[in-house]
């Protein structure tokens, strides 16, 4: 297709920054070849075992001894956004459209793993850009955010990355990005605080420039 602009692909490397051997799978994902694949999961289930055995359990006991199975697959789920291909996950679903004012996408449901405890935290994600002479599929702007969002992840750093994904793959006038956070390893463990959230942003082009803009972006986000 003329209008279909390659936005590059998303590599797993192995430890020592070889490219893995993936098939594509639905919705941009790849598969791992089944004996790579197999190896992780094992790898995985020994490591919970281990976890288990030292925090005074008994890895064959009835109710655990399923578990390290259980949490090697429930990961290859939370964290599957490392394997997700952008090109494929776009699949050509862009459009030259004669439009130049906001669109938003708001109210997108997150869920991620902190990175320095591996808790979750979840929330919602709001995202506009103003077109310059091309438009994204709907779904594609929640499947971006989860791509990054099946990671371990900073929610900053999430913030910036899918603000750069859409800049990078649409060259609009300008993108923003909103996310609004509950992170479990604050409200678990630690200071323990159950009602504090985290709100991170990410403004591009014409948002970080133009007051007005960015204030209709606000407004929009907060139903004004």
């Amino acid at each position: 297709m003329e209008n279909r602009k390659s936005v590059g692909n998303i590599v797993w490397l192995n430890d020592v920054g070889e490219e893995q051997d993936y098939a594509f799978g639905d919705n941009g994902h790849r598969s791992e070849s089944d004996s790579h694949g197999s190896e992780k999961l094992e790898n995985i289930e020994s490591a919970v075992r281990m976890i288990l055995s030292n925090v005074n359990e008994d890895p064959e006991r009835q109710g655990l001894v399923g578990t390290p199975n259980r949490i090697a697959r429930m990961y290859s789920e939370v964290l599957g956004g490392y394997t997700v291909d952008l090109e494929k996950l776009v699949n050509g679903a862009l459009f030259d459209v004669t439009y130049d004012e906001m669109i938003v996408v708001k109210d997108i449901e997150f869920y991620s793993m902190c990175e320095h405890h591996m808790l979750p935290f979840f929330g919602k994600a709001h995202v506009a850009y103003i077109p310059s002479n091309k438009v994204i599929g709907l779904s594609k702007i929640p499947r971006i955010v989860e791509m990054f969002s099946r990671r371990l992840q900073v929610q900053e750093r999430m913030t910036r990355q899918i603000a750069d994904t859409i800049d990078e793959i649409l060259d609009p006038q300008g993108v923003a990005v909103i996310l609004e956070g509950s992170h479990m390893c604050s409200m678990m463990r630690g200071v323990k605080k159950q009602e504090a959230s985290m709100v991170t942003s990410a403004m591009l082009g014409c948002f970080k420039t133009n007051d007005k803009t960015r204030n209709e972006f606000l407004s929009h986000v907060r139903g004004i």
